[in-house]
C-alpha cells in the first residue's frame, strides 16, 4: 500500500525525520533509518537520508510502512483562565501577521518544563491573537528576565527569526542593576562560560558589550549589549567579574539579604530587518526597576523618564 504528501510552506526547510514523527507517527530512529534505506519512503521517487530537508511541493511518498510506535511522556498543557490570557494579552507592544512583540512580566517562563507548567506559549496558544495560527518561540527570555520578547504566528516567520538570531542579526539592548560601582565606564566581557550536558561540561565562549549609565557606591545601571547568545550569558558574566545582578537568586555572590527579590534585568530593546524592512521596538521598564532606581538614588527623575 501506497500513501502519498505534498509538502507545503508549513513544511519547508523542515527535516524528513521530523516531518514523520509530526505527521505520521513518533518512530523510534533506527526504524526510521532502515525505512529509508530500504526505500519504503521516498522523495519524488528517489531515496533520501533522515537529513533531508524538504521543500515545497516535494511528493513524499511512504510504502507499506508498518510499525509499532514507542509512547512518548506527553507533557500535560497548561490551561490558562480567561484572566490570565487577558493580563498577558495587554503586554503586547506590536501586532502583524508574521509575530508579537510583547513586554514580557518578570516570573513567567516562555515554554513549560518540569518545574513550571505556567508559560507564555501554552497562554497565547489561547489568545484571540492566535485563533488562525499557533505561536512558535524563536528565542530566550528567562523566567526571572523582564522586556522584549518575540513569539512568531507561523513557521515560515520563526524560522527566518531563529535564523537571524543564530547569524547574530538581530541586535539586543538589556538594562541591568547590578552591585558594587564600576569605574570604567564602557567595554567589552569577553569570557568563556560552562554549562553541562548529561554531566559533560561545554564551554563556550560569551561576548558582550557594556556601558555606565550611573553608578554610586553601591549599584551600577548598565546597558547591555550581548553579541553572543549563551545561556544566563549577562547574569553569568557579571557575577565573573564581581557584580552580580541584583535580586539575582542563583549567581549572587551571597547578596540574597535584600528586601527585593525580583532580578533587576531588563530586555529595553531590539531591532533587526526581514526582506528589507526594518523592525526596532523597546519595552518599557517595570515598576520594581525604576522603583529600586529612585530608591538607590542612581539616577536622575528626568533620565529615569527617557528610558
Amino acid at each position: 500500500m501506497k500513501k502519498t504528501f505534498n509538502v507545503d510552506k508549513t513544511f519547508n526547510a523542515i527535516r524528513i525525520d521530523k516531518w514523520i514523527r509530526k505527521k505520521i507517527g513518533n518512530l523510534p530512529q533506527s526504524l526510521l533509518e532502515k525505512n529509508l534505506r530500504i526505500g519504503k519512503i521516498k522523495i519524488n521517487n528517489k531515496k533520501i537520508k533522515s537529513s533531508y530537508k524538504l521543500s515545497i511541493n516535494d511528493k513524499i511518498s511512504i510504502f507499506d510502512l508498518n510499525f509499532t510506535p514507542f509512547k512518548k511522556n506527553k507533557k500535560a498543557e497548561f490551561q490558562p483562565s480567561k484572566k490570565i490570557i487577558k493580563y498577558n494579552e495587554e503586554t503586547i507592544i506590536d501586532n502583524n501577521d508574521n509575530f508579537i512583540v510583547i513586554n514580557k512580566k518578570s516570573g513567567v517562563p516562555v515554554q513549560g518544563g518540569t518545574k513550571s507548567k505556567k508559560n507564555l506559549i501554552d497562554i497565547f496558544k489561547k489568545s484571540e491573537f492566535f485563533i488562525n495560527s499557533k505561536p512558535y518561540s524563536v528565542h530566550r527570555l528567562d523566567k526571572d528576565t523582564s522586556g522584549i520578547l518575540i513569539i512568531a504566528k507561523n513557521r515560515e516567520t520563526a524560522q527566518i527569526l531563529t535564523s537571524l538570531f543564530r547569524l547574530r542579526k538581530v541586535h539586543k539592548t538589556y538594562l541591568a542593576i547590578c552591585h558594587g560601582q564600576i569605574l570604567k565606564k564602557s567595554g567589552e566581557l569577553n569570557s568563556e562560560l560552562i554549562r553541562y550536558e548529561n554531566n559533560k561540561a561545554i564551554r563556550e565562549k560569551a561576548i558582550t558589550h557594556y556601558r555606565v549609565i550611573d553608578t554610586n557606591s553601591s549599584l551600577t545601571l548598565l546597558e547591555m549589549k550581548p553579541i553572543t547568545g549563551r545561556k544566563h550569558q549577562l547574569r553569568k558574566q557579571l557575577l565573573q567579574i564581581g557584580h552580580p545582578i541584583y535580586g539575582d537568586q542563583k549567581y549572587n555572590f551571597g547578596y540574597n539579604n535584600i528586601k527585593n527579590k525580583n532580578l533587576m534585568l531588563h530586555a529595553y530593546k531590539i531591532k533587526f530587518m526581514i526582506k528589507n524592512e526594518k523592525f526596532n521596538f523597546h519595552a518599557l521598564l517595570p515598576k520594581y526597576f525604576q522603583d529600586l532606581l529612585k530608591a538607590k538614588k542612581i539616577i536622575s527623575s528626568s533620565f529615569l523618564k527617557s528610558l
